[in-house]
């Protein structure tokens, strides 16, 4: 981005205890629309795992562990709602397993990336439409990776995390729009 539209500075960073771990295949990690790696700059509890080198397979075995809950952000109608009373259900700190990519990309990491089958599978609740208009998504529940770590977070963490999150994710997208010559959507 332009430098007098840059948002590095106006990134926060955010002390929480859930840990976000962002999986991206390894052809996303370069896409300018990609929005999981911001949320990885305001959030230091975090990483990136990149899945499809067949040099360096991917590994979740570091998840075993009973210290922290497992959680993996799910597109499917199967999986559980993140809500308040399943959090109540078991206290422990959470590790956050996000996809990064399209919902349809999201399902199949969570059906075929080995180690994360003993994570528990849980989808946001219904929510309002996606603001980022960059990337078309074919259905309207449909969010960027970035809205729904920021909604997740929403519940694990707290509102003001969330809109914390929303406010540089709308001056992303106003500044990118700004780069591409929009002014809206």
């Amino acid at each position: 981005m332009h430098l007098p539209l840059c948002i590095c500075a106006s990134i926060p960073r955010l002390v929480i205890g859930t840990r976000l771990i962002l999986v991206m295949h390894h052809r996303e990690e370069k896409k300018p629309t990609a929005t999981g790696p911001l949320a990885l700059e305001m959030l230091p509890n975090s990483e990136l795992r990149i899945h499809g080198r067949r040099e360096t397979p991917l590994d979740f075995g570091d998840f075993d562990g009973s210290d922290r809950r497992t959680l993996l952000l799910y597109p499917g109608e199967d999986a559980e709602i993140l809500s308040a009373a399943f959090l109540d259900r078991d206290r422990r700190p959470v590790n956050l397993i996000v996809p990064d990519g399209s919902w349809r990309q999201a399902a199949r990491m969570g059906k075929r990336l080995p180690g994360l089958q003993m994570a528990e599978r849980v989808r946001l609740p219904d929510g309002p439409p996606t603001r980022w208009g960059v990337r078309r998504e074919i259905h309207a529940h449909c969010l960027s990776t970035f809205e729904a770590i920021a909604r997740a977070m929403g519940i694990l963490e707290s509102p003001t995390v969330q809109r914390s999150m929303e406010e540089l994710f709308d001056l992303m997208v106003e500044r990118t729009f700004q780069a591409n010559g929009r002014t809206s959507l």
